[in-house]
């Protein structure tokens, strides 16, 4: 009793440590009841490739990837078993598969199928589908005996049951476009290319997605692994494997939520009614019985094995090879029903599961519709109350059918505010104000205004496609091609749903509190004021026995209760009794509030700013007034305690177990909450700071050298404090060495060695100033910075000490950081050894951790930037201009090109060695004519040098590289059995790159080279020689391979960016920094194809002249108080982009002007200027300081004096310009109509700004084991095997939401991806719904125009078109449209495919003039960006001719056909399959039109009594259509024969194996070509080609 009573206090205390992010609105908890790990597959291992991808790994990865992969071995958990159970199998109706036991009606036992319904990716049987439709059971678990299909682990072993034959009993066939039922699919996907990571060297960049695919049933042999099994219980479940140690609630949770649960505006008393609890009908579901969950070591041991296994992230440690090791734990566990008996309303059912907790019903009844105002009650059964943290399965007599009632508890003060302040919440939760406003981690989101409503069969119905005469599709008038007009209104459109319901004029706490001692001993807790609809002002008291009128008025106090008291338990029961409006609109907004996805209302995890907003009404509110006035600590009413120990949080939550997958599932739900916590409560502090109204811990010195603490986080100013940065830049240096730190602390943390610790940072620019946060290391403000640094260095390496553990410690940290272990000396000329820069400080603070600080050299300098008196550099710097000085020496490189120099370097040294074994080999040969053991003559290094030289001539033999790569690994082991010849070899070709062992490649950096201030001893002066050479090639590869990849890939389109952000994240991706900017913009007006680099050029132009104009608009605004802020930003902005040649700023005096201007106040403001200097700035100057910081910072020379020119010059929008500038300095202005081009009066007032938020800066957690998911599943996709890949995303998607809550970035492209995969298999209702969910969380959590978006909304078009939803299609792509013109403009490549969706669809509706359109415009730009003569423009051509036909004018039709059919004939040859099928075309065309010519003239010769014949003008079929808009998207559904399918396997195998010998990085040649050979290839039967147009 004792320990159950133990651990929940525990688990109290734990929760209590970590609240929901929105600990305040149980509303907007709900539905994000914490969420099983899936986890009965052991996570593949993922090859490092895989692993660098960018933040959105929407990119498949290539076979590099996945050869890795296919050695995977997954946890094997066989269903069949399961049949022998007792207990029905609930099976799902409307699976999207719909194969195996499946039918409507009531569960039943499953039955053996008698033959496995084929699909159209022929992906089915018996696989669990975890992404069943709606209304589907998600614990669906098919089951089926042992004729199941199996995979085995050897590629060539992939079966997936195929061949028609009949359907299991009510199984609905669904194959769509196959032959007989015959068919395999093909879904390419080119759009998963377009952002995240660049495909690695010499992987292809078609992803082949054929499948290889088997009939009949194989037998279960060893090693074949079923597919895994949805456990979607809890992560509680934990709590069985890891004894206890797992504590998990739902309040402790940063809000999960089930990805399926909330398909449709459910309402949502079910929705959160828990994953379990379904829609509309509460099925009862029962949990498969076996359920395997990871337990021991599972992939994280193995990722640490395999860092020390792998040479720097190359030699893949393949773990999981034997499963031995994983124990497996079964947990039983099956939900039940229980009834709900409340006050007032009828009792209802509620399906629970025995892991939840009891406060989880709690939050359920907080949400429902007809019991959401009860906040203060316990729930009891038989008279006993239940503990609120306990189990459900430890309660004693609790089963299916129990009743549980909810019974009022008496009030506390603390009980009384959180009713209030829940109240307050459901009135104001359908109003958007907090997420213009960016707090609370609100944020907008308008999808619902373009699918009026919600899509899918819950919201309103749209018009079916046969209606199609009531669409109306005319587009408004700015969205048309070539119109000029940008409108900003239409960014935000209105919300019906905004104009809130008037529910009560004014709710606020009466100025008579706090009760007087009197009235507390009468139950007084605290006084409302309340002003009704009908102008009633009442006062209420609330009690500990609820709420009742009470007599006093504003001016007098009289607390006796009034006549009648109305006493209720709930605020609402009584406002319900004394106001009939609010009765009405009360339940009217709850009804609507249910109705709204939750994806709309579920707070985000960091806050995203909106930079415009409307102009909104100011409204009274009690709570916001309190919480902006307590300051808000922490939560204080959530927390005991008050502040909270954000240092002690942080590293506690590091120190968590994580030996398995639940325990380090809970780790990282831990880490991330408390960061998210922690960010959002630096943000506050740090713009509290700069706003003056934090009191500085050392007031007396000059401002900027002030520091700060508050709410347990230090603060300090990015200003060159005690001239700490004198050598390296001064104020300058001392502004970029928080962004280096924060960069330092993520890298570190990313590697996450036990018993080192970082300190929370987040930067925080606002106003012009740049704040450091960072939480306290314990005891270090009691003691000198000098006595309490015992590692590195305080001055910059005059002095510098060492310590043993931190050597061990940050040498664990040296392999992945590529850090090498170097001596220094002091200033005794004495030898430290240091494992870091030396200015990385260790201290041990207080609490007995080992903390490392100012991590700001983490990576090795950048000496492009930095010009060093008697080096040398490269020829490939000199050539550039190389090197330059800057204006401070912390340049570094990023952590993405280091790792891309070493893979590189990797691949050089696989060549060399795999060269000379080779040559050793020949000679073997010749000598000795026996290829064992002949003498051979040895190869010197020359020879390698030479080969490295002749790089491209050397044929890649696998078996080579093979040897090689054993060979490196048995020298590596030591175990003395390889020949001093082989071992030489090894030798040569380290030496040749650098590395710094001779065994074994292995490159790492000395970070201290060329540091100002730092000496070497003389014993290692060749290893810095060497150290300062491979810095040199580290800058060179930089200029001369890492710029060309990227513009490469724009050429190719494998990189396409919208806007700057996408840029600098490209640009970042592949390890290259902003400054470099203005080079890689001249790289591309030098390079052949600059016309289609067009769009990435202009992108180049408005990143650099809005980073310049930051700049500027950073020590601006520092001059600036606070009551001119304002009139000082609009008038900035019109200097910037107005076409009015001298704005005048107003003055701040224009309010308030006193009469006796106090001239004794000393100005305490940051800045130092007086505080006018700002109004002096004119549009010529600003432009000419714009030109000279981007020659100064980025070396780049613009051409242009002020706006006007700038926009004429390099073809820019200014409302671009506009939106760059305020996303980067976080200004936020109206939404109004702007005139920038009116010569007579400025485009910006004062009136125009409304806010300025800050920008943050902040460490992102990561969730490691379902990346690796969702890695694999993109893997297994890439392959042709869509089921398993599906599989595993959805089990990646469950772990995201593990971790992360509902909303985060990964989660979207998670959805993106599997909603494309829903698609390929023909679950199109499925696709709509997880893509729905996709766009609105791109909206909430990266912002409602950002280029992410803006493809989401194109794909949820083309879902919503294959669910004919036409209107809402049309409806979407308009919308993705504007944001595109908003965003960049016209004239951009992805518009291409935009219009060509727009102007299919239209074609589709018979609206021919508009479609041709914009499928005119969308064939400019395709010959634009791809070329005249590319297949994309052949296609483009088609397309226009299919609208020509439809019009009947056959003679454009034919012209554009031709156009086409010479393209294909070109690039594909005549027998092409595509050739074939335009010159079909071309006939009919010719035919159709001698018929209308044969007519007309029929018509002139004999008049109206003219025989016509009738012609066929048929309007296209939705199929067609549809059919098109695949192709174009990139998608492609191919019929097969069963010769064909066994073909297209041994086609798979053979190239499987060519790209594993490609695979050691030769460079493809253009896609165009590698897809060309592709299908020209002889050995495919051309029908089933994987040819994906979009790439073509």
């Amino acid at each position: 009793m004792g320990n159950s009573l133990f651990a929940n206090c525990c688990r109290h205390v734990t929760e209590l440590i970590f609240p929901t992010r929105s600990c305040n609105s149980p509303d907007e908890r709900s539905p994000l009841l914490p969420k099983p790990p899936l986890s009965s597959a052991v996570c593949p291992e993922v090859p490092g490739a895989a692993r660098c991808a960018g933040p959105y790994p929407d990119i498949i990865p290539s076979q590099v990837v996945t050869g890795s992969l296919q050695k995977c071995t997954e946890c094997i958990q066989d269903l069949s078993e399961a049949k022998g159970r007792e207990g029905t199998v609930p099976v799902c109706d409307k699976s999207c598969l719909g194969a195996g036991a499946a039918a409507a009606g009531p569960p039943r036992p499953a039955e053996p199928p008698r033959a496995v319904a084929v699909l159209p990716a022929d992906l089915g049987a018996g696989l669990v589908d975890h992404a069943q439709s709606p209304q589907a059971c998600q614990n669906c678990v098919k089951l089926e005996d042992g004729g199941l299909a199996h995979r085995s682990h050897r590629p060539d072993k992939h079966v997936v049951a195929a061949g028609g034959g009949d359907t299991a009993p009510g199984a609905r066939p669904t194959g769509w476009g196959c032959g007989e039922g015959r068919g395999a699919l093909v879904g390419l996907d080119s759009e998963l290319k377009h952002r995240g990571a660049a495909p690695c060297p010499g992987s292809p960049v078609v992803p082949l997605s054929a499948l290889p695919v088997s009939v009949g049933k194989a037998p279960l042999s060893p090693g074949t692994a079923v597919s895994l099994v949805p456990l979607r219980q809890a992560a509680s479940e934990a709590r069985d494997v890891s004894a206890d140690s797992v504590v998990m609630d739902p309040t402790a949770c940063p809000g999960t939520s089930d990805p399926d649960s909330e398909v449709q505006a459910l309402p949502s008393k079910q929705l959160q009614q828990k994953k379990k609890r379904k829609k509309k009908k509460l099925v009862p579901l029962e949990h498969p019985s076996g359920v395997a969950l990871m337990n021991g070591s599972g992939p994280h041991e193995s990722l640490k094995g395999e860092k020390d296994a792998r040479q720097n992230g190359h030699e893949e440690a393949d773990p999981g090879e034997d499963g031995n090791d994983q124990e497996v734990i079964v947990i039983q566990d099956t939900g039940f029903t229980v009834k709900i008996c409340a006050p007032g309303i009828e009792p209802f059912s509620l399906q629970v599961s025995p892991q939840e907790m009891v406060q989880e019903i709690h939050q359920v009844l907080m949400d429902r519709e007809d019991t959401c105002h009860r906040t203060c009650f316990s729930l009891q059964l038989d008279g006993n109350v239940l503990d609120n943290f306990a189990e459900l399965k430890t309660i004693e007599g609790l089963q299916e059918g129990s009743l549980l009632k909810v019974v009022e508890e008496p009030y506390t003060v603390r009980e009384a505010r959180i009713h209030v302040r829940h109240i307050r919440d459901l009135l104001k939760s359908l109003d958007p104000s907090d997420a213009f406003n960016g707090v609370d981690c609100n944020s907008l989101s308008f999808l619902s205004v373009f699918t009026e409503g919600d899509l899918g069969d819950s919201g309103k119905r749209k018009k079916k496609g046969t209606e199609m005469d009531q669409i109306d599709c005319t587009p408004p008038e700015h969205i048309l091609p070539g119109s000029k007009e940008r409108p900003l209104c239409a960014l935000q459109p209105q919300n019906r749903d905004w104009k809130p319901l008037q529910c009560l004029k004014v709710l606020t706490m009466s100025g008579w509190n706090p009760p007087p001692g009197n009235r507390k001993m009468h139950g007084d807790l605290m006084y409302l004021y309340v002003i009704t609809v009908e102008d009633r002002h009442v006062s209420i008291t609330a009690s500990t026995r609820g709420f009742y009128l009470n007599q006093s008025t504003a001016y007098n106090f009289n607390p006796k209760p009034a006549n009648p008291s109305f006493l209720s338990h709930s605020l609402v029961e009584l406002l319900n009794q004394i106001s009939p409006t609010f009765k009405k609109n009360f339940s009217a907004l709850q009804k609507k509030r249910v109705q709204r996805h939750p994806f709309e209302r579920i707070a985000t995890p960091f806050q995203v700013y909106s930079w415009t907003a409307p102009q909104a009404e100011h409204a009274m509110d009690c709570v916001r007034a309190e919480d902006a006035y307590t300051s808000r600590l922490g939560y204080e009413e959530h927390i005991p305690g008050q502040t909270r120990d954000w240092n002690e949080e942080l590293q506690t939550t590091r120190e968590l177990p994580r030996k398995n997958l639940p325990e380090r599932l809970l780790r990282e739900r831990a880490i991330f909450k408390v960061h998210s916590d922690f960010t959002a409560a630096a943000t506050r502090g740090a713009m509290a700071v700069i706003d003056g109204n934090v009191m500085a811990i050392n007031p007396s010195e000059e401002t900027k050298m002030q520091m700060f603490i508050w709410n347990n986080i230090f603060f300090s100013l990015g200003f060159d404090v005690r001239d700490h940065y004198k050598d390296f830049g001064g104020d300058v240096a001392a502004y970029v060495a928080p962004t280096n730190d924060l960069n330092g602390v993520r890298t570190y943390n990313a590697v996450d060695v036990e018993g080192l610790y970082t300190l929370g940072t987040v930067v925080v620019d606002y106003r012009g100033y740049r704040v450091t946060a960072q939480s306290i290391i314990p005891g270090i403000l009691e003691r000198e910075q000098e006595q309490s640094v015992i590692y590195g260095s305080i001055d910059f390496g005059k002095t510098v000490v060492s310590h043993p553990k931190y050597l061990e410690l940050l040498e664990k940290t040296s392999r992945p950081l590529k850090i090498q272990k170097h001596k220094v000396l002091n200033d005794k000329n004495e030898e430290v050894e240091l494992c870091s820069s030396v200015e990385c400080k260790g201290i041990i603070g207080n609490d007995g951790r080992h903390y490392i600080l100012d991590l700001l050299r983490t990576f090795p300098p950048d000496l492009n930037f930095l010009p060093v008196e008697g080096e040398e550099m490269p020829e490939e710097c000199k050539k550039m201009g190389f090197p330059k000085q800057h204006r401070h020496k912390l340049c570094c490189l990023r952590q993405e090109l280091v790792d891309a120099f070493v893979e590189h370097r990797y691949l050089l040294f696989m060549k060399l060695a795999a060269l000379q074994l080779m040559q050793q080999k020949a000679n073997k040969q010749e000598s000795s004519g026996a290829l064992e053991n002949g003498p051979s003559p040895e190869n010197g290094t020359a020879d390698s040098e030479k080969a490295g030289s002749e790089d491209g001539k050397i044929e890649d033999n696998v078996t080579g590289l093979d040897q090689v790569k054993e060979l490196a690994e048995t020298i590596a082991s030591d175990d003395g059995t390889v020949d001093p010849k082989s071992r030489e070899v090894i030798r040569n070709a380290c030496k040749a790159v650098g590395s710094i062992s001779d065994m074994s490649f292995d490159i790492r950096f000395n970070p201290d080279i060329f540091s100002p201030g730092v000496r070497f001893p003389e014993s290692s002066k060749e290893e810095v020689q060497d150290q300062k050479q491979l810095l040199k090639d580290a800058a060179a590869f930089l200029l001369s391979c890492q710029i060309p990849g990227l513009v490469k890939d724009c050429l190719d389109h494998t990189v396409l960016p919208m806007d700057g952000a996408t840029l600098a994240e490209a640009m970042h991706q592949r390890g290259i920094n902003m400054r470099y900017l203005g080079k890689v913009i001249n790289f591309i007006t030098k390079t052949p194809g600059r016309a289609q680099l067009d769009h990435i050029f202009k992108i180049g132009i408005s990143e650099l002249i809005t980073r310049s104009a930051k700049h500027i608009f950073k020590t601006y605004l520092q001059g600036v108080e606070l009551s001119g802020l304002s009139a000082a930003i609009s008038h900035f902005l019109n200097c910037f982009l107005s076409s009015f040649s001298n704005p005048i700023a107003h003055l701040p005096a224009d309010e308030l002007v006193s009469k006796k201007k106090n001239k004794k106040r000393k100005n305490r403001n940051l800045g130092n200027a007086d505080n006018t200097a700002w109004a002096s700035m004119t549009p010529q100057e600003l432009w000419k300081n714009i030109c000279s910081e981007a020659k100064s910072y980025f070396d780049f020379s613009l051409e242009c004096e002020n706006a006007d020119q700038a926009a004429e010059v390099y073809n820019l929008q200014k409302i671009t310009l506009l939106r760059e500038i305020s996303l980067k300095t976080g200004v936020q202005i109206l939404l109004k109509e702007y005139n920038f081009d009116n010569r007579h009066k400025p485009t910006f007032t004062e009136e125009d700004i409304l806010n300025i938020f800050p920008v943050v800066k902040h460490v992102n957690p990561k969730a490691s084991d379902a990346f690796h998911f969702f890695q694999s599943g993109q893997a297994k996709v890439q392959q042709g095997f869509l089921k398993e890949g599906c599989e595993l995303i959805n089990e990646a998607l469950n772990l995201f939401n593990n971790v992360y809550g509902a909303m985060h970035v990964e989660i979207c492209a998670c959805l993106r991806l599997l909603a494309r995969l829903n698609y390929i298999m023909g679950d199109y209702s499925e696709a709509l719904s997880n893509q729905q969910k996709a766009v609105l969380m791109s909206e909430r959590v990266l912002g409602i125009e950002h280029p992410n978006t803006i493809q989401e909304y194109m794909h949820l078009a083309l879902y919503c078109f294959a669910n004919s939803q036409l209107s809402t299609a049309l409806n979407l792509l308009y919308r993705a449209r504007y944001l595109m013109l908003l965003v960049f403009g016209e004239d951009h490549p992805e518009m291409a495919l935009l219009d060509n969706n727009i102007g299919l669809v239209l074609h589709g509706v018979m609206e021919y003039d508009l479609s041709l359109r914009f499928l005119e415009n969308a064939l400019a730009i395709s010959s634009k960006y791809h070329g005249s003569k590319s297949l994309k423009v052949a296609l483009s051509h088609h397309l226009v001719a299919r609208v020509y036909e439809s019009k009947a004018e056959f003679r454009s039709a034919l012209q554009h056909e031709k156009e086409g059919y010479t393209i294909y004939k070109n690039q594909l040859g005549e027998h092409h399959e595509k050739t074939k099928e335009s010159s079909e075309y071309l006939k009919y065309l010719t035919q159709q039109a001698v018929a209308l010519q044969r007519t007309m003239n029929e018509i002139y010769k004999n008049g109206s009594n003219a025989n016509i014949m009738p012609l066929k003008f048929t309007a296209p079929s939705m199929a067609s259509v549809l059919e098109q808009l695949n192709i174009i998207n990139g998608i492609l559904f191919i019929p097969l024969s069963q010769k064909d399918l066994e073909n297209l396997k041994a086609e798979v195998q053979r190239r499987q194996q060519l790209q594993e010998s490609i695979k050691s990085g030769e460079h493809l040649e253009p896609e165009d070509k590698a897809v060309e050979e592709k299908e020209a290839e002889p050995s495919m039967p051309s029908a089933e080609i994987p040819l994906t147009q979009s790439s073509a």
